[in-house]
């Protein structure tokens, strides 16, 4: 087991940007992806009256995280979910709003290290990437069954390979021979399918496919596009909400969400703006902010993070 699982990826400025809306007395904080409970613990521990909900997709991270979090267990609610499903979970325990919630986006430190899982391309393993492995298609299902160009579409735009085309040439003649089962022999196709060039740079050339083959067996595009909304819709007036991504486009759909709503929807022209036209969120964050150069040093993973802020400023009308 890796110790850097345990590293929270830009730790303290998520505290600090959610800080101001969970020192309310009776504060509720959502973690939306608990993963080892990192994050979930720094919350529980730096704000001392703070109730917190916890969503993984993940039986395994629910357990180790909930071992993790016992001493906190009278204020702690861990639910096996989709980060999509906040709304359902928050009506089921009866809390209309919440003052703070927390996204850390893309693949936790756990799959990446349990070979078994087949998220990394560092060592071989069965293709799965499932992030709960009791539902859904693994890997090696959309490898060995999808249409070739339904293929190059999910690296091209989820992995944003260049020779998409290439490497599914390469991954459909060699399917018919053999079904793909582990990663080493995907990892091997796509090496043997790269123009020399293309290999010199960007780390490992199976980097951008992996990834995208993540992003489709676990439709995480779909599921952040519905659930950083649905976030936004049940935070409390003065709520905060704090979004780490880890893909230019995981962190495009949260930057259009949050300006979408930091900007006014009046139609234009208008000499005052009338109030259900104001905006509901203004941004804590210039852009996102990016971890620093001593804090990648130290925990790698933390490299591509990307964090992205905003508070809730008045209600809906409807």
């Amino acid at each position: 087991m890796s110790e850097t699982r345990h590293v929270p990826v830009m730790l303290q400025r998520c505290l600090d940007l959610l800080a101001p809306a969970l020192a309310e007395p009776g504060a509720v904080a959502v973690d939306c992806t608990l993963g080892l409970g990192g994050h979930s613990e720094a919350l529980l521990n730096a704000f001392p009256g703070v109730r917190l909900i916890a969503l993984d997709r993940d039986p395994v991270a629910l357990r180790l995280a909930g071992e993790r979090l016992a001493p906190h267990a009278d204020r702690s609610t861990l639910v096996h979910a989709v980060y999509d499903e906040l709304p359902e979970v928050l009506d089921r325990l009866g809390i209309p709003r919440v003052q703070g919630v927390l996204f850390d986006l893309g693949v936790s430190s756990m799959q990446l290290d349990e070979a078994g899982r087949g998220f990394a391309y560092a060592q071989d393993a069965p293709l799965d990437m499932r992030m709960d492995q009791t539902t859904g298609m693994s890997a090696a299902e959309v490898l060995n069954t999808y249409p070739p160009g339904d293929l190059v579409r999910i690296l091209r735009t989820y992995g944003e390979e260049k020779f998409a085309r290439k490497i599914v040439d390469a991954v459909v003649k060699a399917r018919a021979e053999e079904p793909f089962a582990n990663s080493a022999r995907l990892v091997e196709l796509i090496r043997n399918a790269l123009p020399q060039a293309a290999k010199r740079t960007g780390g490992n050339p199976a980097k951008r496919t992996f990834q995208a083959l993540r992003i489709e067996v676990n439709g995480e595009l779909s599921v952040l596009e519905r659930a950083i909304p649905a976030a936004v819709s049940r935070l409390a007036v003065g709520g905060r909400i704090a979004v780490l991504s880890y893909h230019s486009l995981e962190d495009r759909l949260v930057k259009q969400v949050f300006a979408a709503g930091a900007g006014n929807t009046a139609p234009p022209g208008l000499p005052v703006v009338p109030e259900q036209y104001q905006p509901r969120l203004k941004l804590l964050t210039r852009g996102a902010e990016l971890p620093g150069d001593e804090e990648v040093a130290e925990n790698k993973r933390a490299a591509p993070a990307r964090l992205r802020g905003a508070q809730r400023i008045r209600e809906d009308h409807r």
